[in-house]
């Protein structure tokens, strides 16, 4: 994928997710990227895909240009960003002499990879979390791979409030209200005894210089993101330890503590994994589930693009031993805004 192909992609992409904002800005970067720039020159020059499957470029350049917002570096920026409407060749302008004058902060910026977490993802399992818990009388060990921040190892502290009911704690810190189709699991009595996930690069949410890469890729005309993951910030006390995700997870397997239910659980994680630590993540699974007995249970829980575009969104998958049974939760929203709960399967 070329650069300007891999911007107008990331383009569409912001679009369909709801921010126009970011689609404007980044096709305006399609049309009069600055070649003759080190910066030009560097994204132009970028070993393999650009795009939103490979290195992301558009969304760190638009992160860095977001990040100069939220820590004043660049006022004029500002004023185009994006509380007032203002014509493209003013926006696209003031874009261009950014990527000018603050040249050497973004040179470091986009060294690397966006980092997000969508707080809303964790409306899924808060209903799978009430779900198993109805099922199993036990309490929870959850184990997230993918985690960033840790913000969604909270899950169970959030309250998720939609026109079928309510799930979570009555004064949680934040409330998460997708458009939700489907029945709503019942209010089950749910404990997460430990917690704990692993990213290769995490974030410590509590370090400022952290957290600012954390609200840059949050799209500026999303500020309900933003006090989202600020509340969820406020109370994220979960450890996420750096390493990689498979041979993190074998350990956690293999000293899974007794009369606890085990909840693997991952949000648009598995598809970054290479083919081969994904299938062995896979066999180190099924082969934990089946030896696992029916006080010490396990749940892996899959929030993943499936690439089935005509079905909207990613696939709810959840597995459970002893028994080695699969049930399609439904889908959601990448982020989470809307859940189809449709539990099927035996």
């Amino acid at each position: 994928m070329s650069l300007r192909a891999a911007f107008l992609s990331q383009a569409a992409s912001c679009e369909n997710l709801g921010s126009g904002f970011m689609g404007r800005v980044l096709r305006l970067l399609a049309r009069d990227w600055p070649e003759d720039t080190e910066l030009g020159q560097l994204c132009s020059r970028w070993p393999g895909d650009p795009g939103p499957n490979g290195a992301s470029l558009p969304l760190r350049i638009a992160g860095g240009l977001h990040a100069l917002v939220l820590t004043n570096r660049s006022s004029a920026l500002a004023a185009v960003y994006p509380q007032q409407r203002v014509a493209d060749d003013v926006l696209g302008a003031q874009v261009l002499a950014t990527l000018h004058d603050h040249e050497p902060f973004l040179l470091d910026w986009i060294k690397s990879a966006p980092q997000t977490n969508e707080v809303r993802r964790s409306a899924p399992l808060i209903a799978a979390g009430h779900w198993l818990a109805a099922r199993h009388d036990l309490p929870f060990v959850t184990s997230e791979l993918g985690a960033s921040a840790g913000l969604n190892l909270m899950w169970d502290h959030y309250g998720l409030t939609t026109a079928r009911g309510h799930l979570g704690p009555p004064d949680a810190p934040l409330t998460l209200t997708p458009d939700w189709q489907g029945d709503m699991p019942v209010p089950a009595a749910l404990h997460v005894a430990e917690r704990r996930g692993v990213d290769l690069n995490p974030i410590n949410a509590h370090d400022p210089d952290q957290a600012l890469r954390l609200m840059a890729y949050l799209w500026p005309d999303q500020p309900h993101r933003a006090r989202l993951t600020r509340a969820a910030i406020a109370v994220q006390n979960a450890t996420v330890d750096r390493g990689d995700a498979i041979d993190w997870l074998e350990t956690r397997l293999n000293t899974a503590p007794p009369d606890h239910l085990h909840l693997i659980y991952h949000t648009i994680a598995w598809q970054y994994f290479p083919p081969d630590a994904a299938e062995r993540g896979r066999a180190l699974i099924e082969a934990a589930g089946a030896k696992v007995t029916a006080r010490a249970p396990l749940a892996w829980l899959a929030y993943e693009n499936d690439g089935d575009a005509g079905a909207g969104g990613a696939a709810l998958t959840l597995r459970l031993w002893p028994g080695d049974v699969t049930l399609a939760l439904g889908r959601a929203d990448f982020h989470g805004r809307w859940v189809n709960w449709r539990v099927t399967g035996a």
